[in-house]
């Protein structure tokens, strides 16, 4: 009788154990469930949006309450197509793509509630190295472009005019080819250029069929490139969401603004599995160099007028349209204090 309740004994730190662990899971399986789910539908899966992806990476929005989605929509259109349509919470596109919304006469329009970008991220790839490129050298050329009416192909314009240079009459523009395409255009055809994201730049470098002769985000200055927005409904439904997304966006900037190349690199590598460590390193240092991330988010007037400036230089605005309708910045004041 004696080992018998001597054996009972024995067994109940082990019971307590196995408690204890039920509970914990149950109580991890519950705090899961109070994650709101949000989809984010992103224009490109680039390394210029670092930032994004530390976040994501790093935590951050579970750390906010989100259980976060990300869908590659391969151009702002079908991000906004996708954002109208229900299919996304929120948008990441340049912003011109709520523009032309908003323009169009919608009533439920996307609103840009957070900037990320304050640079072009793509890069001017030539045939040859050429340490002493001035955009001069496009006259008379062909170069890939962009589809008309997005930010890749307005900011290139916008850069061609500021150097005199007549998009339409100086050089040829095939804008046929479909976004992500272009690189691998670019080594079979007879374009002399073609303007590139990363890793496709880079990507070009590496196998010897192109080279980086200049950079898009240096020579245009700061422009309001892309920025995170959502219906006018959904932000009134749901601005607590909303607010926990900026505040982990705003995290995801200060991590990239705070830390390495080299650490950053790390910590997005999983996003980017197919591209080498020491690649992704040398993409983040040549975006920080050029001062693409911004501190916080917050878009500002001057930024939204100067992107309208660019769309009416480039024949793409129909009319101009009020900042306060199409930017609020209630929530990234919020995430910046």
């Amino acid at each position: 009788m004696k080992k018998r309740t001597i054996q009972k004994l024995a067994a109940l730190p082990l019971i307590a154990v196995l408690l204890t662990s039920s509970l914990t899971a149950c109580q991890a399986k519950a705090s899961d469930n109070t994650l709101t789910p949000v989809t984010l539908n992103e224009v490109a899966h680039s390394i210029f949006y670092a930032p994004q992806y530390a976040a994501i990476e790093l935590g951050y929005f579970e750390e906010e309450g989100i259980d976060l989605t990300l869908v590659n929509g391969a151009g702002a259109d079908k991000v906004m197509t996708a954002l109208v349509s229900g299919d996304a919470d929120i948008g990441f596109m340049g912003s011109e793509a709520s523009i032309y919304t908003y323009a169009g006469g919608a009533e439920d329009y996307a609103v840009n509630f957070a900037q990320l970008t304050q640079r072009a991220g793509n890069f001017l790839v030539g045939r040859e190295p050429d340490s002493n490129f001035n955009w001069d050298k496009l006259k008379g050329t062909k170069v890939l472009g962009g589809r008309a009416g997005g930010m890749p192909q307005m900011v290139f314009e916008y850069i061609l005019k500021k150097n005199g240079i007549d998009p339409k009459l100086d050089l040829t523009i095939d804008q046929s080819i479909s976004f992500g395409l272009t690189a691998a255009a670019f080594t079979s055809d007879d374009s002399n250029y073609t303007v590139e994201f990363e890793p496709f730049a880079t990507g070009l470098e590496l196998e010897g069929s192109g080279y980086v002769v200049a950079s898009l985000g240096t020579d245009s200055g700061y422009v309001p490139y892309t920025a995170y927005s959502a219906k006018k409904s959904y932000l009134s439904a749901h601005p607590e969401v909303i607010q926990k997304f900026t505040n982990a966006i705003q995290k995801g900037l200060d991590y990239v603004n705070s830390h390495s190349a080299e650490e950053i690199a790390k910590v997005i590598q999983p996003q980017f599995k197919e591209t080498p460590l020491e690649n992704i390193t040398a993409i983040v240092e040549r975006y920080k160099s050029q001062d693409t991330w911004k501190e916080d988010t917050i878009f500002e007037e001057q930024s939204f007028e100067l992107l309208q400036n660019i769309l009416e230089e480039a024949g793409e605005l129909p009319k101009r349209v009020p900042y306060k309708d199409l930017v609020t910045t209630e929530f990234a004041e919020k995430a910046k204090k």
